[in-house]
């Protein structure tokens, strides 16, 4: 927008703000625009920047943290390295894409609000938060599939699933259980043989997990992956039942029957009432 074009725009605002009586009601602000952006050359070799609603790669992914911290993104936000978003070299941004593991098959949503990986093989860059959830946190890389996210709920969706503002120690986790679509009974996610009614793991049993839940919309199941992601290391795992397409949310491989009695506790304090222990 030129010089010229701002200086009338200020003086309606001006204008329309003298005009009002008490204090305004605003509604929150919106998702900053698309940008794509033009060509760039890095280290000599070329990137142009595209929107593609069917992208879909399989490659290497890595993460960055606390040297980029705080400092801008190529998109001109923050970066929380604790956020779920992610560096692409030639994807919108903001957009969102799926990042799945191909190691251990955990799905994430991330936003793309930055540039990069800018080394041969890597085809993503994730938060530390991101490689933490995805589970590579440690082994520094990991082969993914990046699926970009389209339509009009995977914006809303996303964005919501970001870390939240500090809040009272007594409120983390809690999300609006009401606003999601909770796909009941979860027991038919499993074998019925697989569900533990109770706390108390048999001996000798397979690896454990805490179901949160299983939800029709990924967007609302990244949600619940942030809200509780504190408790344990998560994942989400995408499965096909009766035609749909579900989203669990499981936390482990758990270690004892005592860790996983007291993280199910924790979650239902939450307001997760249909959370339960499976066996796989």
């Amino acid at each position: 927008m030129s010089f010229h074009r701002i200086i009338p725009l200020i003086i309606l605002c001006a204008v329309l703000n003298g005009c009002g009586v008490g204090p305004q009601l605003t509604s929150a602000p919106p998702v900053p625009g698309v940008k794509i952006g033009n060509p760039y050359k890095i280290a000599g070799k070329w990137y142009t920047p595209a929107a593609n609603p069917n992208y879909n790669q399989v490659g290497v992914a890595s993460w960055y943290g606390p040297g980029f911290h705080n400092k801008k993104t190529a998109n001109g936000e923050t970066y929380n390295m604790n956020a779920l978003t992610a560096a692409h070299t030639t994807l919108p941004m903001p957009s969102y894409v799926r990042v799945t593991n191909l190691e251990n098959n955990r799905s994430l949503l991330l936003k793309i609000n930055d540039r990069g990986p800018f080394v041969d093989d890597r085809l993503i860059d994730v938060s530390r938060r991101g490689a933490q959830l995805l589970g590579f946190e440690k082994r520094g890389t990991t082969r993914v599939r990046v699926e970009a996210v389209e339509g009009p709920n995977a914006q809303v969706n996303v964005v919501r699933s970001e870390v939240p503002p500090p809040i009272q120690k007594q409120e983390v986790g809690r999300v609006d259980i009401s606003s999601l679509e909770v796909i009941e009974p979860l027991q038919i996610l499993v074998e019925p043989s697989q569900v533990i009614s109770s706390t108390i793991l048999p001996k000798d049993s397979g690896n454990t997990y805490i179901q949160v839940g299983a939800y029709s919309k990924i967007g609302s199941a990244s949600r619940v992956m942030t809200a509780v992601s504190h408790l344990g290391d998560i994942g989400m795992e995408s499965i096909q039942l009766n035609g749909r397409k579900i989203y669990r949310v499981r936390i482990g491989p758990l270690k004892s029957s005592d860790f996983a009695s007291s993280t199910l506790a924790k979650i239902l304090k939450l307001g997760h009432s249909m959370a339960n222990v499976v066996i796989d």
